[in-house]
């Protein structure tokens, strides 16, 4: 049997700002792949770097990486080994990612590295804008597109002794020789096998009291009911890693997940990390419908966003707090109708204010997410900025948040922008922005105000988050994340 292991990079923070960087995300695309792999009789091992040791921090110049260092990496990769995949997970990530590479070619320069993309998360990079930099750290291949399947394929390759650089067969594969870009998509989800999380450290996942959605129970899990997005925002790097294509899962292949892992896990908390998980409304309401015919007793946060406009009316957000629903991330990007044009980003600001303001009558959590200082905004922008985050305020929302624009390889706006050191310093704090100062000021105003309008719109709800973060059940993100800055900052402390 064929030797295969997928690692998951370190965890890594810029040291000064543990606020907007160092977000936990579980590598879900990761756990399907080990799971199409082992479905198809390979023996599987993963290596999650981060979670694995997440209380163990090392620095490297500005950053701060937390997990397993490469040694020990190194320790676990098995003599059998025949193929290492590594997960690109995040583009903070990467400076964990190109030390990984470079020990595995050092120690064993046999050994076929192969990098693979992660195709379902705004936070990553299209593979191919970075080849470069892959290639020179020592990886022999990297893998675009969803990976379930052609990791698959180049499993059997490596299990037939036939030599990888014949991947005329395997489209999304690049060497440095050539690219053959991917070719499709996957159309029926249903048919794979759920992540394989018996395969990570969950125990140390659940012990860190944080996540990427806000945590309220003890164990929780990220699901994915849907892939791809169907809009062509032009700071995002998804246009490019999906093409504007959305798929999605049955409700019922849906719920049969969080049926499975919460009877095999006792999971009772799911954390939604779909790209866009409402684009089909009918979807929803039927998934919301069979958690309620099935006594499901579960809580789900839609944590990493979604598209307001595609969640129809209040009858949609009253039937998803029915089946448990109390958490919900949207992202209006800015107040600017101008801008959201320039953007092209499509967004309805008036019917955002309008579920905004349901949510908070049917004891939904809600979000709002802004980007500032995309190439051409001006000063008026961000005053209806300003303006519509009073407006969503006093009508509920509960939290907001302030992400100043970074140029994402793979995304429209990747060429519009120079000076960054790494590619990690592509973050959401990037204070090599010749403008970052007088953004960050902004931001740090605007989140004033946020919370003067919170106190003065919804008092009980402001008074009751400093109850929320003693106690560890996080209601907001805004709530949570203070409490992970101030475990990282320590463990950073102490590692100095």
């Amino acid at each position: 049997m064929s030797h295969i292991v997928i690692i998951n990079p370190n965890l890594v923070v810029q040291r000064n700002d543990p606020f907007t960087t160092g977000i936990v995300y579980m590598p879900i695309s990761m756990a399907y792949t080990a799971a199409t792999l082992r479905e198809a009789d390979f023996e599987v091992q993963v290596i999650d770097a981060y979670a694995e040791a997440p209380r163990n921090a090392r620095r490297l110049g500005q950053f701060t990486l937390f997990g397993l260092n490469e040694s020990q990496i190194l320790n676990r990769v098995p003599a059998d080994a025949q193929l290492v995949f590594l997960y690109a997970i995040n583009l903070t990530n990467h400076i964990s990612s190109m030390g990984i590479i470079r020990a595995l070619k050092d120690a064993r320069p046999d050994l076929p590295v192969i990098v693979i993309e992660n195709t379902q998360a705004v936070t990553a990079y299209a593979l191919d804008e970075v080849k470069d930099e892959l290639f020179k750290a020592g990886a022999d291949y990297y893998l675009s597109g969803e990976p379930d399947q052609r990791a698959v394929k180049l499993a059997n390759m490596v299990r037939s002794v036939r030599p990888i650089s014949d991947f005329e067969e395997v489209d999304g594969i690049g060497s440095p020789e050539a690219y053959h870009p991917p070719k499709g998509f996957i159309e029926d989800l249903d048919e794979l096998p759920f992540p394989a999380w018996d395969l990570f450290p969950l125990e140390k996942y659940w012990s860190l009291r944080f996540a990427h959605g806000p945590l309220t129970a003890d164990r929780y899990l990220p699901i994915l009911t849907s892939r791809g997005c169907p809009y062509p925002c032009r700071f995002c790097v998804v246009p490019a890693t999906n093409k504007q294509k959305w798929r999605s899962r049955s409700a019922s292949n849906v719920v049969d997940e969080m049926a499975f892992f919460n009877a095999q896990f006792g999971v009772n908390e799911f954390h939604i990390e779909d790209l866009d998980p409402t684009i089909s409304d009918d979807r929803i309401r039927e998934i919301c419908q069979q958690i309620i015919s099935r006594k499901l007793v579960i809580n789900w946060k839609i944590a990493a966003g979604t598209k307001v406009e595609t969640i129809r009316d209040d009858e949609t957000i009253d039937l998803m707090a029915r089946a448990g629903c109390t958490y919900i991330s949207i992202s209006p990007e800015t107040g600017s109708p101008r801008l959201l044009k320039s953007m092209r980003k499509p967004f309805d600001l008036d019917h955002a204010v309008r579920l905004v303001r349901r949510m908070n009558h049917s004891g939904i959590r809600s979000q709002a997410c802004f980007v500032l200082g995309f190439p051409g905004e001006l000063g008026e922008d961000r005053k209806l900025t300003w303006n519509l985050v009073h407006d969503l305020t006093r009508e509920g929302v509960d939290e907001i948040a302030l992400f100043i624009i970074t140029p994402v390889p793979g995304s429209d706006i990747f060429n519009e922008y120079e000076g960054f050191p790494s590619l990690s310093d592509l973050n959401f704090s990037p204070t090599w922005r010749q403008d970052y100062h007088e953004l960050n000021n902004f931001r740090f105003r605007l989140y004033a105000h946020f919370l003067w309008w919170k106190l003065k719109y919804h008092p009980l709800k402001l008074l009751g988050q400093p109850i929320n973060f003693l106690r560890r059940r996080f209601k907001t993100k805004m709530e949570m994340v203070p409490y992970r800055a101030m475990v990282l900052k320590w463990l950073d402390i102490r590692s100095a």
